[in-house]
């Protein structure tokens, strides 16, 4: 179950923590900025290579795999990506936080969830499947972690629903999403209702009633008004 590959190793070389402008002559020189913690040893600042680090988020296990930090000096370790920043317009990797893993201590990890299958609720009757949920939280063992969670959905129908708690359990996971969190179930089509030309024809020939007769009132309303003050001061005039 564990995919964790032993053999991916990332190099790194210590760095001097500084400004804005040193984290861009890192980035000229063609390496990122990276800080390391964890494991109860202090947070040190290191570059690493981009390619590296693209390289394991594209694996099949993502951010969650398992890698061999390779500190240049000599200190070697076992860490994973556990947050990442890309630069918005180009996609270029900015920066990267890394921590050391104790292989024997468990971590609470975020992994995809990936419905197997065709539910007989689309086979047989119709509907159109819906994924509600694409990601679990469990905690395991570092060497534990799954690329991904299958779930079977060949069995759904109308009105089931698959939860987390219909996910495959194992004794090394603990799965810390609310079990009865739906996960996917069947949905109608939405049918799409076409006016036809009669009907167009008919609701532009149908005013807006209630917006025109308020505003007509209005103005009706302010032209009386306005006669009115007229007509009072016509009488005013006429009296002096």
């Amino acid at each position: 179950m564990a995919t964790a590959t032993e053999q991916n190793i990332l190099e790194a070389q210590t760095r001097e923590p500084g400004t804005k402008n040193a984290a861009r002559r890192v980035r000229v020189g063609g390496k990122i900025p990276a800080v390391v913690y964890g494991a109860g040893k202090d947070s040190a600042s290191i570059t690493v290579d981009p390619r590296q680090v693209t390289r394991i988020l594209n694996s099949e296990s993502g951010h969650n795999t398992i890698f061999d930090l390779a500190l240049e000096g000599g200190e070697r370790t076992k860490a994973m990506i556990v947050d990442w920043q890309y630069e918005p317009i180009k996609g270029k990797l900015l920066h990267i936080d890394l921590k050391r893993i104790a292989m024997d201590k468990k971590l609470v990890v975020t992994v995809p969830i990936v419905l197997k299958g065709e539910a007989e609720g689309v086979k047989q009757q119709g509907g159109i499947m819906e994924q509600i949920l694409r990601e679990v939280e469990i905690e395991c063992l570092p060497g534990d972690i799954p690329a991904h969670i299958d779930a079977d959905v060949s069995h759904l129908v109308f009105g089931a629903v698959l939860r987390v708690a219909d996910l495959p359990h194992s004794d090394k996971l603990k799965f810390i999403t609310d079990a009865d969190q739906p996960v996917a179930h069947v949905t109608t089509v939405k049918e799409e209702v076409v006016a036809t030309p009669e009907a167009e024809a008919a609701a532009a020939a149908t005013p807006a009633e209630p917006e025109v007769i308020k505003k007509g009132k209005q103005e009706a309303e302010g032209e009386e008004g306005a006669a009115a003050e007229k007509s009072d001061k016509g009488e005013k005039k006429e009296k002096k």
